[in-house]
C-alpha cells in the first residue's frame, strides 16, 4: 500500500470508528428521550439517503439502478444496515453502550468463521487463535452481564445476533458485489432499501411504530444522526477501498475505544468490572486476525512485485 493510500486508510479508519462510536451513543440519547429504536433508525437512514442522493445528483454522478443493484441493495441492507442496526439500537436501552460497542468488534472474526465453513477461506492458526480469544472475551462479558441484578437475558442474546448479521452481510457483499459499480455509488441505494425494509417491518408488526414525537430536540437529534450515518457509510466504503480487510477489521475496536469513554463521561454509562478483561481478550483476538491479514498482504505484494520484475 502506498503512503498516500495508507494515510487515507488511517484517517478513514479514525473517522469511521468515531462516527460508529457516536452512533451508539446517539442511540442511547434517543432511548433516554423515549424515542423507539425503529422510527429513530428508519427516519435517520432516510435522511442520510436523501442527503447522499442529493450530493450525487449535485456532482452530476449517475445513480445505478438495475435488477442486480436492487437485489444487492435489498439483501446487503437487510443484513448490514436494517436488521443488525435495529437489533443493536434496540439493545442499547437494555444492555448499555459498552456491551453493544464490544459486540460490534466481533463481525470480522465471525466473517472468518463463516468463510471457513463455506470453503471461502483456509484454516489458519493465527486466525483460529484470534477467534477463540475474542469469543472467550465475549463470554466473559456475557457471563458478567448475565449475573448482574435485573439483567435482561433475552436482550443479551439478541445483541449477539447483531454481529452475526453483520458478518453474514460481509460474506454476501463479497460474493455478490455488482460488477463495475463503485462502492460510493452503492451507499445511497443501500440506505433507501434499508429505510423501506424498516418501514415495512413497522407496518406489518402491530407492536412497532414508525411515527415519532415531533419536537425541536427530536428533529435535531434525527438531523445529527442522519449526518453521522452519511459520513459513517461513505467513509466505510472509502476505508474498504483504501485500507482493505486489515483496516476494515479495526473499525469495531476503534468505535469501542472512542465510544465507551464518551458513554461513561457524558451519558453516565456504568461499566461492569468484567469489561476490561473482556476488551483485552477481544482486542487481542482482533490483533491476531490483523497480523495474519498483514502477512497475507505482504505475500501478495511480493508476488505482485515479482510479476512486475518478470515483465
Amino acid at each position: 500500500m502506498k503512503h498516500t493510500g495508507l494515510s487515507t486508510a488511517f484517517y478513514a479508519l479514525l473517522g469511521t470508528g468515531a462516527l460508529l462510536g457516536t452512533t451508539t451513543n446517539l442511540a442511547k440519547v434517543a432511548a433516554s428521550m423515549n424515542i423507539a429504536a425503529l422510527p429513530f433508525l428508519m427516519w435517520s437512514l432516510m435522511g442520510a439517503a436523501i442527503f447522499l442522493l442529493s450530493l450525487q445528483l449535485f456532482k452530476g454522478q449517475s445513480i445505478p439502478v438495475n435488477r442486480e443493484v436492487i437485489k444487492y441493495s435489498v439483501f446487503s441492507s437487510l443484513l448490514t444496515v436494517a436488521g443488525s442496526n435495529l437489533i443493536l439500537f434496540s439493545a442499547i436501552a437494555h444492555v448499555g453502550v459498552s456491551f453493544v460497542a464490544l459486540a460490534i468488534s466481533l463481525p470480522p472474526l465471525l466473517t472468518y468463521v463463516f468463510a471457513l465453513f463455506l470453503g471461502m477461506e483456509k484454516a489458519c492458526l493465527l486466525r483460529s487463535v484470534g477467534v477463540i480469544l475474542s469469543l472467550a472475551g465475549t463470554m466473559v462479558l456475557v457471563a458478567a452481564k448475565w449475573q448482574a441484578p435485573q439483567a435482561s437475558h433475552t436482550w443479551l442474546l439478541l445483541t449477539l445476533l447483531g454481529p452475526v448479521l453483520l458478518a453474514a452481510g460481509n460474506i454476501y457483499r463479497t460474493a455478490y458485489w455488482p460488477k463495475g459499480i463503485s462502492p460510493e455509488s452503492l451507499v445511497p441505494s443501500m440506505l433507501v432499501a434499508a429505510t423501506l425494509i424498516l418501514a415495512a417491518v413497522g407496518g406489518l408488526v402491530p407492536s412497532l411504530q414508525v411515527s415519532l414525537p415531533i419536537s425541536g430536540s427530536t428533529l435535531a437529534l434525527l438531523a445529527v444522526q442522519s449526518l453521522v450515518f452519511s459520513g459513517q457509510f461513505v467513509l466505510l466504503f472509502v476505508l474498504q477501498k483504501a485500507g482493505g480487510p486489515v483496516f476494515l477489521s479495526l473499525t469495531g475496536p476503534v468505535a469501542a475505544l472512542l465510544g465507551i469513554p464518551v458513554a461513561v463521561v457524558l451519558l453516565n454509562e456504568r461499566l461492569v468490572p468484567a469489561i476490561l478483561p473482556s476488551a483485552v481478550l477481544i482486542a487481542t483476538g482482533v490483533g491476531f486476525m490483523v497480523l495474519q491479514q498483514l502477512k497475507i498482504q505482504r505475500l501478495e505484494n511480493r508476488e505482485r512485485a515479482s510479476e512486475q520484475l518478470a515483465d
